[in-house]
C-alpha cells in the first residue's frame, strides 16, 4: 500500500539525487533536487525549522507575528510552515527580487513589504527589525543569525546526502546566501569522512572569496557580511561564478538534463562540472540544485537574466 501523507509539512525534505549523465565523463554529477520540496525550495527545511526553533525557545507565541527579512524562498519556507498554525508571516524583501516568489509567499498568506533595491538584505533585515518593534507579540527568526539554520541541514540534508549515495560522497557543492544549507551539510559530510572535499559558491558581487558585495543577476545566493555560523574550516575550494555562466549553465541543464533550475543552481553546476574535470575517476560529486526556474522567468532566466 502507498503512503497517504496528512498534511504539506510531511512532503518536505528527502528530495531525490539525479546524475547527470551528460555533464558526467568520467566522474559522477549528483544532483541534490531541492525544488522537489513542496514551497520548491531548500528553504522549506528552514521554514520549518525556523517556526520551531520559536515556540521551542518560546519567542513566537500563539497569534505570534513572523517578521523575516528574505530574497524570496525563507518567506515562501516560512509561510508554508505557518499553514494550519495562528502564526502571521511577513516578509521583507529587496525590491530586486523575482515577483513569483514574492507573488507566491502572498498566495500562501504572507504579507509582503519591499525595502530598497540599494539597500539590499541589509536594508531588509533593518526594516524587519523596526517591525518587530512596532508589532506586538512578533518573533522574528532572522535566518541570517539563527543556528537552526545550519542546524537543519545538518539534520537533514547532510544524513540523506550521505545515506542516499550509501556514504559514497567524494566532493560536495552548493552556492551560500545566508550559508546556512551549505555550511550545516558541509559539517555533517565531513564529520562522517574528513576527506571529503567541500566547495562553496558564490556569484561576483559576493565577499566569500575575498571580493566586494556589489550587485549581480543570480539570486539566491552571495553574501553582504558573514553570519555567526560561518566557518571557513567547512570550506576547501571557493568558486566565484560569473553570471553569464551560471546563466548559460541553466539554459544547458534544461537542454541537456530536462532540469529547470534557478541561476544558482546554475551556478553550482558550473562550479561541479570544474570540480569533475579534476576529479578522481568515478569520483561522486554531490551538487545541490536550490530551487527551480518556475520562479525566475520574469526575470528572463532563460535569456540571461535582468
Amino acid at each position: 500500500m502507498g503512503i497517504i501523507y496528512e498534511g504539506i509539512h510531511d512532503l518536505i525534505g528527502n528530495t531525490p539525487i539525479m546524475r547527470l549523465k551528460s555533464f558526467s565523463s568520467h566522474a559522477n554529477i549528483l544532483a541534490k533536487l531541492e525544488f522537489f520540496n513542496p514551497g520548491g525550495s531548500v528553504k522549506d527545511r528552514l521554514g520549518v525549522a525556523l517556526i520551531k526553533e520559536g515556540e521551542r525557545t518560546g519567542k513566537l507565541k500563539p497569534e505570534g507575528t513572523v517578521i523575516e527579512p528574505t530574497a524570496g524562498n525563507t518567506g515562501i519556507g516560512l509561510a508554508l510552515a505557518a499553514i494550519g498554525t495562528s502564526y502571521r508571516v511577513i516578509c521583507v524583501v529587496p525590491s530586486k527580487f523575482s515577483m513569483e516568489k514574492q507573488e507566491t509567499m502572498r498566495a500562501l498568506g504572507a504579507t509582503v513589504i519591499n525595502t530598497p533595491t540599494d539597500e539590499g538584505i541589509k536594508g531588509a533585515i533593518a526594516k524587519a527589525n523596526s517591525l518587530a518593534e512596532e508589532i506586538p507579540n512578533s518573533y522574528v527568526p532572522q535566518q541570517f543569525h539563527n543556528p537552526a539554520n545550519p542546524i537543519v541541514h545538518y539534520e537533514t540534508t547532510g544524513p540523506e546526502i550521505w545515506e542516499q549515495t550509501g556514504g559514497k560522497v567524494d566532493i560536495f557543492v552548493a552556492g551560500a546566501g545566508s550559508s546556512g544549507t551549505y555550511m550545516g551539510a558541509a559539517r555533517y559530510l565531513k564529520e562522517q569522512n574528513p576527506n571529503i572535499r567541500c566547495v562553496i559558491v558564490e556569484p561576483q558581487g559576493s565577499i566569500i572569496g575575498g571580493g566586494r558585495s556589489g550587485p549581480h543577476k543570480t539570486e539566491g545566493i552571495g553574501m553582504e557580511f558573514f553570519p555567526p555560523f560561518f566557518e571557513h574550516s567547512y570550506i576547501d575550494e571557493v568558486y566565484t561564478v560569473e553570471d553569464v555562466n551560471s546563466f548559460a549553465m541553466v539554459n544547458k541543464l534544461a537542454e541537456q538534463e530536462g532540469l529547470l533550475v534557478g541561476s544558482s543552481a546554475g551556478a553550482a553546476c558550473y562550479a561541479a562540472v570544474q570540480e569533475e574535470s579534476n576529479a578522481a575517476k568515478n569520483a561522486n560529486i554531490v551538487v545541490l540544485f536550490a530551487d527551480g526556474s518556475d520562479r525566475y522567468l520574469s526575470k528572463k532566466i532563460f535569456q540571461g537574466g535582468e
